[in-house]
């Protein structure tokens, strides 16, 4: 079974950066396509970024040109690096794992989930 742990959330100020990282553990998530995915409370839960075992990505527009998506297969770590921050991307950031075709940014059927990381930018 996989587990995915994220960690690097923080509170930061508008123009600031974080970079997030998830990492997997009792898988081979190199093979995976996975996702970034973020809920703020009482909005919809939205995607973020999909990317998959080639490095193909799909962001969502609210974040196109401000955050990239990387991933060590070695350390079995997936990055986000998110920069320019609105307060408008206060949430928690989730990363998850996407079993189902299409590896993309609205594809929420997800195979294994962490448990999240909080994002406050104000």
């Amino acid at each position: 079974q996989v587990q995915l742990v994220e960690s690097g959330g923080g509170s930061v100020q508008v123009g600031g950066s974080l970079r997030l990282s998830c990492v997997a553990s009792g898988g081979t998530p190199s093979t995976y396509c996975m996702a970034w995915f973020r809920q703020a409370p009482g909005k919809e839960r939205e995607g973020v970024v999909a990317v998959d075992s080639d490095g193909e990505t799909s962001f969502a527009e609210s974040v196109k040109g401000r955050f990239t998506i990387s991933r060590d297969n070695a350390k079995n770590t997936l990055y986000l690096q998110m920069d320019s921050l609105r307060s408008e991307d206060t949430a928690m950031y989730y990363c998850a794992t996407l079993p189902m075709y299409p590896c993309a940014v609205d594809n929420f059927v997800f195979g294994y989930r962490g448990q999240g990381t909080q994002v406050t930018v104000s």
